[in-house]
C-alpha cells in the first residue's frame, strides 16, 4: 500500500510539473513577438532599377537603391559566439553580410578590400564595433601573392587565432565577346578569383584547427555561364570544384570547405562594369522571383556554413539564385 501512495504522489507531481512546463512554453510563445510573412517578390526593389555607372570596383554607398546588407534586417542569436573570421571583399556584397551577420552573432571580423572601397569598409568596421566585437580592417590588393600571405597572418595576430575563413573577393568585368577580354583582364580575373583563393586558403590551413570552416564564394554561373561574363564564369567554376576537391582532402583533418552560389545580387559588382551598361536595369528581371537579391539574404547561408550546427556538411555548395535552378 506505502508502495502503491508513493506511486500515486509521484504520478500526480509528475503530471503537475508537465501542466506547469506546457504553461510556461505556452507563455514564452505568446511572449515572443509574431514574424509576419513576407512576399519575396515585393520584399526589396524590382526592375528596372535607374541607369548607372561606377568607376571598378565601385561603392554600395554611391548604388541606387543602396543594397541591404542586412544592417536593420539581421538579428543574432550567439551562434558564433567567440569565433574569429577573416572575410575578403567585406566591404560591400555578400562579404559586408557576412561580416555584419559574423559579429551579430559573436565572432571577431577581420575584412579585407580594396584601398579605394575604404568608405565603404568603414562603415562595415562601426557595424561590427557596434555589437561589442573586434573589427580589423586590413586593405590590400589580393593579385599579390606576397600580400596574400601578409593578410592571413596579420588577421591571425590581430584576431588571437584564425577559424572561419571566407573567400569571397571577386573581379568581374562584361565583355561582349572573347575578342574584347584582354590578356590584362583575364588575368586579372584569374588572380583576383582564384590564384588568390589558393594563395589565401594555403596560407590560412596554416592555422585553422578542427572545427573550423572555409566558405568559398562561388557563383551560379559556374553551372550556367552567360555568354557576356565568360572569364567571370570560368573562375567560379573552379571556385565550386576547389570546394568538393578540398572538403575531401580536409575532411579527415576536422575542417569543414563549403561554398556559396548566388544568383543575380545587388552588388557593387554589377554597376562598375559586372554588367553591360544597358543590362544593369533589367538585372535579375529574369529570374521567378522577379528582382535581383539582396546581400542580405545570404547572410543565413553564410553563418549556417560557419556554425556547429552544419557539422556533417562539407563539399557542398549552397545555392541563393531566386528560383532559376542551380544547386
Amino acid at each position: 500500500m506505502s508502495a502503491g501512495l508513493v506511486t500515486a504522489f509521484a504520478g500526480r507531481a509528475s503530471a503537475q510539473e508537465s501542466s506547469g512546463a506546457a504553461k510556461s512554453g505556452t507563455a514564452a510563445a505568446a511572449a515572443t513577438p509574431t514574424q509576419p510573412l513576407q512576399d519575396p517578390t515585393t520584399k526589396y526593389p524590382q526592375p528596372p532599377y535607374p541607369a548607372q555607372t561606377q568607376e571598378w570596383p565601385g561603392l554600395a554607398s554611391k548604388m541606387d537603391p543602396k543594397p541591404d546588407h542586412g544592417e536593420e534586417s539581421y538579428k543574432g542569436s550567439g551562434r558564433l559566439a567567440g569565433r574569429k573570421a577573416l572575410i575578403t571583399g567585406g566591404d560591400s556584397g555578400m562579404g559586408r553580410a557576412a561580416a555584419i551577420a559574423y559579429a551579430r552573432e559573436g565572432a571577431d571580423v577581420a575584412i579585407n578590400y580594396l584601398p579605394q572601397e575604404e568608405s565603404d569598409a568603414k562603415e562595415v568596421v562601426a557595424l561590427i564595433e557596434a555589437e561589442g566585437r573586434k573589427a580589423v580592417a586590413l586593405p590590400g590588393d589580393l593579385k599579390d601573392r606576397a600580400f596574400c600571405s601578409k593578410l592571413i597572418e596579420d588577421a591571425s595576430r590581430e584576431l588571437g587565432g584564425l577559424d572561419i575563413f571566407v573567400s569571397n573577393a571577386a573581379r568581374q568585368q562584361a565583355r561582349e565577346s572573347l575578342e574584347d577580354i584582354s590578356d590584362e583582364d583575364f588575368d586579372a580575373t584569374f588572380k583576383t578569383n582564384v590564384y588568390a583563393m589558393f594563395w589565401l586558403t594555403k596560407a590560412a590551413l596554416q592555422h585553422l584547427k578542427p572545427g573550423s570552416s572555409i566558405i568559398i564564394t562561388t557563383s551560379v554561373v559556374a553551372y550556367d555561364p552567360p555568354d557576356v561574363i565568360m572569364d567571370y564564369a570560368m573562375t567560379k567554376a573552379c571556385g565550386r570544384n576547389f570546394v568538393q576537391s578540398l572538403a575531401k582532402q580536409l575532411a579527415p583533418k576536422g575542417i569543414r570547405v563549403n561554398g556559396v552560389a548566388p544568383g543575380p545580387i545587388w552588388t557593387p559588382l554589377q554597376p562598375s562594369g559586372g554588367q553591360l551598361p544597358e543590362d544593369l536595369p533589367q538585372f535579375g528581371a529574369d529570374t521567378p522571383l522577379g528582382r535581383a537579391g539582396q546581400p542580405g539574404e545570404l547572410a543565413g547561408i553564410y553563418v549556417l556554413l560557419a556554425s556547429n550546427e552544419n557539422s556533417f556538411a562539407t563539399g557542398q555548395v549552397y545555392g541563393a539564385v531566386g528560383g532559376n535552378g542551380g544547386p
